[in-house]
């Protein structure tokens, strides 16, 4: 069965190019008839917090994602050392000694010649009694992954036939001095007991690929196929990392904008499909194909998903919101939907039908609202009842255009923008009318 992760680090809150990865997996299980885990990478034990997992879950779940299985790298511990035991067994993981500064000296050295920085493997060099000295200084190893110096070919499903030549590549340490575990490993080993067979995520991953590819045929499992998705940026073309507090999708949710609205942008964005609104994922699945994803970057514009938020709620029926807002009527709803960037907007137009508003009305045009008021007709109002009035008011003001609506306007809302009145009118009622007008 396809299978797919979502691994986010329970260090923090997602934000929207986090959301984006787990929305562009989501969309591929649903496609698929496959399963989505949520896996969380908490080894960083003084970082992870549950506070933060627990923000992670409802963050999915406002997005409409509900995986079919949670994990925690933080309960696997038993199984990483039961692996590492293998391959230090097999000679694939081998113990360096090197402190940082020492690396670093020896990398400038490296440079200096013109070589490339890559680890040197001088540790394998090390004899028994070597080590046995290291360690009575003091020195505890890190573990490196020794490599085999060839070429892996893979398929990107996004970026096509895909080489690493990983005789360029360091021997990557897996293990640290203290023994806790690399972002790699973990992931390899999950990768493989939980039958992942596709992994979806951002470009800056591309680089690992190859390594991990060769960890997993070391320890018997088959590579997922990858897929490397272009990363977001700003409409300047830079990237986000310094706005992402802001970009969370919590903040986005406090913020007022629709789940769907986050969701079709983020699955839209960096598509050859027109971004639109979506009011569910049923639309987006049967269109989803990771051949559509351009591998050049992916411009985020808030404003843009501010508009597409304003769209999706446009064409939301009120059977959709009527919960929400606790307020209300479908006639109210059908009135102002299409004056509102965020559902919480409803309220002001609440207030405006059901509540008290603070009438404007100019010094010149005193009269004319003075007489407006004497030729508002009686109820029973409806939609018609707007031109009925306003076409008495002109024919008595000789008034016309924004002369004779706008005075009208500011009255009865207190604003000079707004839905039709047309609509409004029969919602304010004569009496609330009445009294705006005089």
């Amino acid at each position: 069965m396809t299978t797919v992760r979502f691994a986010p680090s329970p260090t923090g809150r997602i934000h929207i190019g986090n959301a984006r990865t787990a929305i562009l997996n989501w969309l591929f299980a649903r496609k698929s008839g496959g399963a989505f885990i949520l896996r969380y990478d908490d080894t960083d034990a003084a970082r992870s917090t549950d506070e933060f997992a627990r923000g992670i879950a409802e963050d999915l779940a406002w997005l409409g994602i509900v995986p079919d299985r949670i994990e925690y790298q933080s309960k696997r511990f038993a199984r990483y050392d039961e692996l590492v035991a293998k391959l230090k067994a097999a000679g694939r993981l081998y113990p360096c000694y090197e402190t940082a500064d020492e690396l670093e000296r020896r990398r400038k050295r490296q440079e200096a010649r013109g070589g490339p920085r890559i680890y040197d493997r001088a540790a394998l060099k090390l004899s028994d009694a070597d080590r046995a000295g290291l360690e009575a200084e003091g020195r505890k190893p890190h573990w490196r992954f020794k490599l085999e110096h060839r070429i892996v070919d893979w398929i990107d499903l996004i970026r096509g036939p895909q080489h690493t030549d990983l005789a360029s590549q360091s021997d990557p340490v897996l293990v640290r001095q203290d023994g806790s575990y690399l972002y790699t490993l973990p992931s390899v080993i999950d990768d493989i007991d939980f039958a992942v067979t596709h992994v979806i995520r951002g470009e800056d991953h591309v680089t690992n690929a190859a390594v991990q590819i060769e960890i997993t045929e070391a320890l018997g499992g088959a590579a997922p196929q990858y897929a490397h998705h272009s990363l977001l940026t700003g409409v300047d073309g830079k990237g986000l990392s310094k706005r992402l507090g802001s970009l969370s999708i919590a903040a986005l949710r406090q913020a007022g904008l629709e789940a769907m609205a986050v969701v079709s942008h983020a699955a839209l964005l960096g598509t050859s499909d027109t971004i639109h609104p979506c009011k569910d994922y049923s639309a987006l699945v049967t269109g989803f194909d990771l051949a559509k994803l351009s591998r050049a970057p992916a411009r985020f514009d808030e404003a843009e998903l501010r508009h597409l938020n304003a769209r999706l709620l446009h064409m939301t029926e009120w059977g959709a919101v009527k919960d929400r807002l606790g307020y209300g009527s479908p006639e109210f709803w059908m009135a102002i939907r299409g004056n509102i960037e965020t559902l919480a907007e409803a309220r002001t137009w609440h207030e405006v039908v059901a509540g008290r508003v603070s009438p404007v009305v100019n010094v010149e045009d005193r009269d004319f609202i003075a007489e407006a008021a004497r030729l508002l007709p009686p109820e029973p109002w409806n939609g018609s009842t707007w031109k009925t009035w306003t076409e008495a008011v002109k024919a008595a003001t000789d008034r016309k255009g924004k002369a004779l609506f706008m005075p009208l306007r500011l009255a009865l809302t207190g604003l000079d923008h707004g839905p039709e009145l047309a609509q409004l009118l029969p919602l304010i009622g004569r009496d609330k009318a009445l009294e705006r007008l005089t």
